[in-house]
């Protein structure tokens, strides 16, 4: 088997599985954003897939312009994929949207209007658009450490370092392969053809990997936080550790919580809580996730925080405090992280949530009177 047809049999694999993948993610997690994210960016590596074989330009012409679009726009989804994968609290806005349509329509531009070497911009949008993979694989990079202190899916927390250094190296390959520029010698022809087929085995990899782990992972250590999941009819037991989710330690970690008000502590990380406990770290993450249901250290602490708050503000006595002192005695850092974290536990802001707590004693002292005193 010559390297063409070798090139194109890899690049066929990696297309059955990704096509496989996207359908399965959007089948299993219909609901969930980042599935469909996920979904996306299955669909855009296949379409990648299939731009960078020798020849399938020349072939395929204006209906190629789809997966030209595509491609180009896939490091983007990259971006959002791993946003929403490692935060459970992020949610795709209007404006991603119109990058990502900005982006794909810009690479169909520059592919199939703007001919390289017979427009004056095709060389300078052709750089921009070779350079911004870089941009979007750093910023997912970036996403990806800055969550995981916090996380408390084990899966998940295995799963992002790969991901993320899998996919942004190979964005920087093909961004330092595409910027190196077209080969003329025999032996430069030579050299790009090895280098096709090392960019099909490892697009092979990554998606394999990708696939084995996201449709592999169950128990309660699901990879993407669906809002509404089917109840099963015989959901199993789970198989962690019996140590792990000891009621012991269960009540102890309540109680350090309740009573003694561990969240209010500044800079509170899970390290030092499981030393506070004396339970290794590794233990108390699924004591969090799989105990008592939280996928976020920072989550599992707000949930505390919030409750405090909620009772100071719908407090008569405190009608006077200030909401950002009941902020900081309850654990929040400053205002803006207070006010956001309220709004989306309750909908409400905190000072709408103060008036309507506060008015409702009263509305009930007026109702009591009109009966007991009828017009």
């Amino acid at each position: 088997m010559n390297a063409a047809a070798l090139d194109l049999f890899l690049r066929g694999g990696v297309v059955s599985l990704l096509v496989l993948l996207a359908g399965r993610l959007l089948a299993e997690y219909p609901r969930v954003n980042a599935a469909r994210l996920g979904a996306l960016f299955a669909m855009g590596s296949a379409a990648y897939t299939l731009c960078t074989l020798a020849g399938v330009h020349a072939w395929a012409g204006v209906r190629a312009a789809p997966l030209t679009g595509l491609a180009t726009a896939n490091s983007f989804v990259f971006w959002l994929f791993a946003c929403s994968l490692f935060d459970d609290a992020f949610r795709p806005r209007a404006w991603h949207g119109l990058v990502w349509l900005a982006l794909a329509a810009t690479g169909i531009t520059q592919g199939l209007v703007l001919v390289p070497g017979h427009h004056a911009a095709a060389r300078p949008l052709g750089l921009v658009l070779d350079l911004q993979p870089l941009l979007w694989a750093g910023l997912a990079a970036w996403q990806s450490m800055a969550t995981a202190a916090a996380d408390l899916v084990e899966p998940r927390r295995r799963l992002r370092l790969f991901i993320v250094a899998a996919a942004a190296m190979h964005s920087i390959v093909t961004a330092l392969a595409t910027l190196a520029g077209p080969s003329s010698t025999g032996r430069e022809q030579a050299a790009g053809a090895s280098g096709n087929l090392l960019d099909a085995a490892g697009l092979l990899t990554i998606a394999g990997v990708i696939a084995w782990s996201l449709l592999r992972v169950g128990g309660g250590q699901a990879l993407f936080h669906d809002p509404c999941p089917p109840v099963p009819a015989a959901p199993p037991a789970p198989e962690s550790e019996p140590a792990a989710l000891d009621p012991i330690w269960v009540t102890a970690l309540e109680r350090a919580m309740r009573l003694d008000r561990a969240y209010r502590r500044d800079g509170l990380t899970i390290g030092q809580l499981a030393v506070d406990l004396g339970l290794p770290e590794y233990r108390l993450r699924r004591l969090i996730n799989q105990g008592l249901g939280h996928r976020n250290f920072n989550a599992f602490l707000n949930h505390y925080r919030l409750a405090e708050a909620k009772a100071a503000l719908a407090d008569p006595a405190q009608a006077e405090v200030p909401i950002l002192t009941i902020a900081l005695d309850a654990g929040f850092g400053s205002l803006g992280p207070f006010n956001r974290a309220f709004k989306a536990d309750t909908g409400l802001t905190p000072g709408d949530y103060r008036r309507q707590a506060l008015a409702e004693p009263s509305k009930s002292v007026v109702a009591a009177s009109r009966i007991s005193n009828p017009a």
